[in-house]
């Protein structure tokens, strides 16, 4: 047949092979999206390649502008506004130093296995969580929905505590700052300070009345609250700017919104220790109360703890790492983040102690002097004796020891009227053992302490633009595992995807900037991800341990590694892991159940919190988010069990639309032997010798072949359908 012959008519009956120069001589010239189609043939001598690395596909995956970025994307998304507030918490809570043992062998236990298990199946199957559990097994494909559920859920709030953030963000640009000191109200004859900020405190004032207003019950919506419903608006367009061209756009904003949190974190440490009683912060802070570790409650916290830190489940791992080339040492990875993770928050521990500490001294001190002007008073009025006070006190300058020695001696003399004088043990212990956690020490604590710093605007400004950056790395990777699975399963526009997720998530928020959308942000962060996400990770156990294989992905990771990994990882993994996660899921639902449901109301008139029980419709939203989080799993399973959705291939398959033609791709194929354990990843396995030959399939056929080489170990499967329209996407 002559090469520049033009199209000549075929019998379609006949099966034909012809060369691909012959095929793109043939095809009509007018026909250039053909011309550019994807057609991947490789020559038998030559090596694989990623597509990353060096192919003309037009739809290769993006890939990370280097590891650097990579790593700050994973740190960025792990390390985030729990590190700062809830970590130390938990050590002040769980016996102080004491609690890190704990700590450290439930990260090696459960924390560093899962996080690599999730680093190794994103990276070799390179699809986000949706496809990389249909790629394993179609009846756990559930699993990758589950995850893109419950990171809605988590953004949905969590863009919130940014909107926040940057309301005291751009409130702290003023000398004094607007927390500082109680506002005064005046009427026709007098001026009064206002009596809700004068029976709580300032900063307690401002983030309730003023930044929140909030209402007195989950009932009472009271209408939207117009500043914090702009700031909830900027944080949604800050998220939707930064992700709108994937991790090209968000990888680069990584270099900012990973590491600025730690010059911030360092500078307040350096700040904080040249502080008056920062070191006693720190001191109470690791003194190690060891007959507390021994508690199951504290393991239950330190496990949680761990789980949730590494944003184990929610698939902004998987999503990451699927960017990453075949032959990237995960391993390392997943102990670098983990350990990096950790040590920040020890970091942010240091930092919020050493605060606390200075903020308790000045309490302290106030309780002294006004505890001295007392003993003054009952020494005027001849209830105290003189007699009692050692000579070298001097009340006009007293210290807090020389007060202690007072207060004990009074408290000895007067042992039967001692409660009626109203005196206080003024101990800077009892104040650092207030346990503060969330939006309780960043905006109320933490704030308040910084009120009494030198140049306290600018100390509030780099806490705020912190607490911002700190939330914007989170939320990246809990967007990113919502986007990617979507557009790796359905082929739909990134950017088209990620602003209608972004409108539709802030339209959804609205209920968190009513009056009462703290409480909502309550209830969604106690039952949207906890018990779902517990699930989610045990499947995610099974799919890969049980119905792949341990032993199969042993052999994958050494093949992708270049190195065995240690026998360490498949006893974890078969083992250990699977028997803490399911302890730890009995535990969480039995502390579910033992606790009330309910919530801390702000009650106006006492100027204090409030227990309130959810009503029966709030009960019925907190049941509705766990079964709609985890539903996606028992529904896929009974679809594909029950071969509700069926193809002529007897699979489900994605249809992939490609420029010049449409393939379709099943996403699995159960017991293929070009999985990943044999030798190589399905996208890399050579294709057979036939010279540079492509396929097509009698016309009568009612399948559609594969050509020999392709993506995912399946290959393109091109269709005999002459008139079929050509697609751009």
């Amino acid at each position: 047949m002559p090469k520049n012959s033009k199209v000549v008519k075929r019998d379609l009956d006949d099966e034909v092979i012809e060369s691909v120069k012959d095929l793109l001589s043939n095809e009509d010239s007018s026909d250039d999206a053909f011309k550019k189609s994807e057609l991947m043939v490789e020559d038998p001598e030559e090596k694989d390649v990623d597509v990353e690395e060096g192919s003309d596909v037009e739809d290769e995956r993006p890939a990370w502008n280097s590891k650097l970025q990579y790593i700050l994307a994973q740190v960025g998304f792990s390390v985030g506004l729990g590190n700062v507030w809830r970590f130390p918490y938990l050590c002040q809570k769980n016996g102080g130093g004491a609690y890190l043992v704990p700590y450290l062998i439930l990260l090696l236990i459960i924390g560093i296995p899962l996080f690599f298990l999730e680093l190794a199946v994103g990276q070799r199957i390179r699809r986000g969580s949706i496809g990389v559990w249909n790629y394993i097994s179609p009846k756990l494909g559930g699993i990758g929905f589950a995850s893109c559920v419950v990171c809605f859920f988590v953004a949905l709030y969590y863009n919130v505590i940014i909107g926040w953030s940057l309301f005291y963000f751009s409130q702290s640009f003023q000398h004094p700052l607007p927390w500082d000191q109680c506002p005064l109200v005046k009427n026709a004859s007098h001026t009064f300070v206002e009596p809700e900020c004068e029976k709580s405190s300032a900063t307690t004032f401002y983030w309730y009345r003023e930044a929140l207003n909030i209402s007195s019950s989950l009932s009472e919506s009271g209408g939207l609250n117009w500043k914090m419903t702009i700031c909830l608006l900027a944080a949604w367009v800050m998220v939707c700017l930064a992700m709108i061209k994937g991790i090209q756009s968000s990888g680069k904003i990584m270099y900012f919104s990973s590491l600025f949190p730690y010059v911030v974190l360092l500078c307040f440490l350096i700040r904080g220790l040249l502080l008056n009683g920062s070191v006693d912060g720190i001191r109470h802070m690791f003194t190690p109360k060891l007959e507390i570790m021994l508690e199951p409650k504290v393991w239950r916290e330190a496990a949680t703890q761990v789980f949730f830190a590494l944003g184990l489940g929610f698939g902004g791992v998987i999503a990451f790492s699927s960017y990453n080339k075949r032959d990237n040492n995960c391993h390392f990875d997943a102990v670098l983040v983990s350990f990096i993770n950790f040590f920040t928050s020890v970091l942010a521990t240091l930092v919020v102690f050493a605060v606390l500490g200075f903020k308790a001294n000045i309490i302290n001190e106030k309780c002294v002097t006004q505890n001295s002007e007392k003993i003054l008073k009952l020494l005027k009025m001849g209830n105290l004796s003189q007699d009692m006070i050692p000579h070298h006190i001097n009340f006009s300058s007293i210290t807090a020891e020389d007060y202690n020695l007072v207060y004990d001696i009074i408290q000895k003399v007067k042992e039967e009227q001692f409660d009626s004088l109203g005196l206080k043990s003024c101990q800077i212990e009892d104040e650092l053992d207030k346990a503060v956690q969330g939006t309780g020490l960043a905006f109320i604590a933490f704030t308040e302490a910084m009120t009494h710093f030198p140049a306290s605007p600018f100390w509030s400004v780099m806490f705020f633009l912190m607490l911002v950056n700190l939330g914007l790395g989170s939320m990246f990777g809990t967007i990113e595992g919502i986007i990617t699975p979507i557009v790796d399963t359905f082929k739909v526009r990134k950017e088209i995807l990620t602003v209608i997720c972004c409108l539709v998530a802030f339209f959804i928020g609205l209920i968190f900037v009513q009056r009462s959308g703290n409480y909502f942000v309550t209830m969604f962060d106690d039952y949207s991800a906890t018990l779902p996400l517990l699930i989610v990770v045990i499947l995610e156990n099974i799919a890969v341990i049980r119905i792949y294989g341990i032993d199969k992905f042993m052999e994958d990771l050494k093949d992708m590694l270049g190195f065995s990994p240690s026998q360490y990882y498949y006893y974890m993994w078969k083992y250990v892991s699977p028997f803490v996660l399911l302890c730890l899921l009995v535990a969480s639902i039995v502390q579910m159940g033992l606790s009330p449901p309910g919530y801390n109301a702000w009650i106006e008139d006492t100027a204090t919190e409030e227990f309130h029980s959810y009503p029966t419709w709030g009960m019925i939203v907190c049941i509705s988010l766990m079964v709609l989080a985890i539903l996606p799993v028992p529904i896929v399973f009974m679809v594909r069990r029950c071969n509700l959705i069926d193809d002529s291939s007897g699979s489900l398959a994605s249809v992939s639309y490609k420029r010049g033609r449409i393939i379709k791709e099943p996403v699995n194929l159960e017991g293929d032997n070009t999985s990943l354990i044999h030798g190589k990843s399905p996208s890399e396995v050579p294709s057979p010798n036939f010279g540079k030959n492509i396929y097509r399939k009698q016309t009568g056929s009612p399948t559609l072949d594969t050509a020999p080489n392709g993506r995912y170990g399946i290959g393109y499967l091109m269709a005999d359908m002459p008139d079929m329209p050509e697609s751009d996407l």
